[in-house]
């Protein structure tokens, strides 16, 4: 299991030579670990206290957590051994590279180091539960430095261009402060020197004014120099003008990763993975002038950003692409197996949106979008944007059902030794006319079934034996015979072995991410919506179905569409029913 060991964490410090604590509570990091030391305490942080509330919001792990000091996990620890390289820095499951790698770099410069990570700090005789570092301080942000800048601000770039002075081009970035006043004060500001030697016309054209309106000229080499980060927002390929040679198309795919069903995590997790949203690519046109189709693959996870107050937090997604097999209909698990993808997102990560641009040769391709861990929710948005016209569609089924005809019984010359069993059974519970009722089913099936050692169950409910007999009870009167039992315990078998077929660890539940296999298996193609309202009403929390759930869902769906071939006498595909014939339908089912 995971340790975490409390020994403070890292604090907003001054510059070096000034160096001081910003703790919460206002105390320097020397004073309060003399007064840990006077007390004869270990510190620990109030702002970070041991608890659960430090690590999540709302919804805790499904791990246990213990908190530990480095003696607690080890015998004698040292804080550093012969100085600190950058093979050092190892990562382990917490998403924080860009602190381990910025700490890598530090390594190379042991001055540097040590301005950031104080090295005289151990474990020996004055060790008090506390240790502090150095770093971008809280106190620089918003203040202005002699170049009229404002450290730790956001800034818009307006505008590039050149401008001839002195006989050289000069390049120029157009930067404004969105405060609409405070502006930079060196080369090429407002009312630089520089400015004297440009034409009035240059001036104009690039609308240079003297004015506190916030935005400013600066040489594009001190741009470099005074700005050490850039964001650019891209407007995506299809929102290009009409008039642009190479107007892009797009095509959209909504869906959703679905708790139990559809929500299968990345390809570490085959046994889920295959589970997942399957979209169809079709690439049938080829660049021009060149042997492949390129397109945009942009993956975006929905409404996680006003799901944020309720304790959401952006999702680890991806995606991958798989070169089609040439069949319909949803890829299972051994498809998997056997077949690499042909290209993927470069990483799994928790963005609002991954995308990723490709170039395959024209053909038809299968893209599987999933978040990284297999049971996280969200609704998604698939965008293809391409060069040329590309198609997608939703590799869903089409619900079909393959449901043999109920056999007539057919009296044998010879009764097999489990019909005697069954019939000596029925005499002892029903009487001479061979009867019995839902009660009485449930007592006969629980004594079968419990001398049957292949199949792990706890106990078939009475709604499900009373499910049966509205299956089975071909005469109406809400018993059933010794006839329809036969019909009805052939079918059993066969449901026990499909349900034997999926339980893989014999544990006597099977994972609802194969109750698509086994229903099908059973007869039932049916879609994802349809999948997802089954594992709702019929799996636990852990994402499993019981031999009477599945039993239960079985029955239901063969009643369902048994009424349902009787009610399509017009139409195979349809029905037309009045209020009294709907309700009908819904009690018998």
């Amino acid at each position: 299991m995971p340790y975490l060991y409390q020994d403070s964490k890292p604090r907003p410090h001054a510059l070096p030579g000034a160096a001081r604590a910003a703790h919460g509570s206002g105390k320097g990091y020397e004073e309060l670990k003399q007064e840990c030391l006077h007390k004869g305490v270990l510190f620990e942080d109030p702002d970070f206290p041991a608890c659960n509330s430090s690590l999540f919001f709302s919804e805790k792990p499904p791990i246990p957590f213990i908190w530990k000091r480095p003696r607690d996990i080890v015998k004698d620890p040292k804080f550093t051994i012969g100085g600190a390289t950058r093979t050092d820095i190892c990562q382990g499951d917490l998403g924080d590279c860009w602190l381990l790698a910025a700490i890598a770099s530090l390594t190379l410069n042991e001055k540097t180091l040590s301005r950031v990570v104080p090295l005289d700090q151990n474990f020996g005789p004055d060790y008090a539960g506390i240790f502090h570092f150095q770093t971008s301080s809280a106190a620089e942000s918003e203040a202005k430095t002699p170049f009229g800048l404002i450290k730790g601000h956001a800034y818009s770039v307006t505008g590039i261009d050149e401008v001839s002075y002195r006989g050289r081009q000069v390049q120029l970035t157009r930067i404004r402060n969105p405060w609409g006043q405070v502006e930079w004060n060196g080369p090429w500001s407002d009312n630089s020197l520089e400015w004297r030697s440009v034409s009035p016309s240059e001036q104009r054209r690039l609308s240079q004014a003297a004015l506190d309106d916030g935005e400013f000229w600066m040489k594009f080499e001190d741009f470099k120099v005074h700005f050490d980060k850039v964001e650019i927002c891209n407007l995506t390929p299809d929102a290009l003008e009409d008039s642009t040679a190479h107007k892009w198309e797009v095509t959209i795919h909504q869906g959703s990763w679905v708790r139990g069903s559809t929500a299968g995590g990345c390809r570490n997790f085959l046994e889920t993975f295959w589970t997942n949203p399957q979209i169809k690519l079709h690439l049938t046109e080829k660049d021009d002038g060149q042997d492949d189709c390129t397109f945009i693959a942009a993956l975006m996870q929905k409404d996680r950003r006003k799901l944020k107050k309720l304790g959401a937090e952006m999702l680890t997604i991806g995606y991958s692409i798989y070169e089609s097999p040439g069949r319909d209909g949803h890829l299972g698990k051994d498809f998997f197996r056997y077949h690499p993808s042909k290209a993927r997102s470069k990483t799994y990560i928790n963005l609002r949106e991954v995308s990723n641009r490709f170039k395959l040769p024209p053909g038809d391709y299968i893209l599987v979008p999933t978040t990284f861990e297999p049971h996280q929710e969200a609704d998604f948005c698939l965008r293809i944007f391409s060069e040329k016209k590309a198609i997608t569609e939703d590799l869903d089924e089409n619900v079909a059902i393959d449901l043999p005809e109920p056999p007539n019984p057919t009296p044998s010359p010879q009764e097999t030794e489990e019909e005697k069993q069954f019939r000596a059974l029925f005499e002892q519970i029903s009487g001479k006319d061979m009867e019995i009722a839902a009660e009485e089913l449930e007592y006969v099936l629980n004594a079968v079934l419990k001398k049957t050692n292949n199949i792990k169950f706890k106990n078939l409910s009475l709604i499900s034996c009373r499910n049966i007999i509205s299956l089975m009870d071909t005469s109406g009167n809400g018993k059933l015979e010794f006839k329809e039992f036969k019909v009805f315990w052939e079918k059993m078998k066969k449901w026990i072995n499909i349900f034997l077929q999926f339980d893989f660890d014999k544990s006597g539940s099977m994972s609802s991410y194969e109750l698509r296999s086994a229903l099908k298996a059973a007869g039932y193609q049916l879609n994802n919506y349809l999948l997802q309202l089954i594992v709702l009403r019929y799996s636990d929390e852990q994402f499993q179905i019981e031999f009477d759930d599945f039993l239960n869902c079985l029955i239901r769906l063969e009643n369902a569409s048994r009424v349902f071939q009787a009610l399509s006498v017009k139409n195979k595909d349809f029905i037309n029913l009045n209020i009294g014939e709907f309700i009908n339908l819904a009690m018998n089912i």
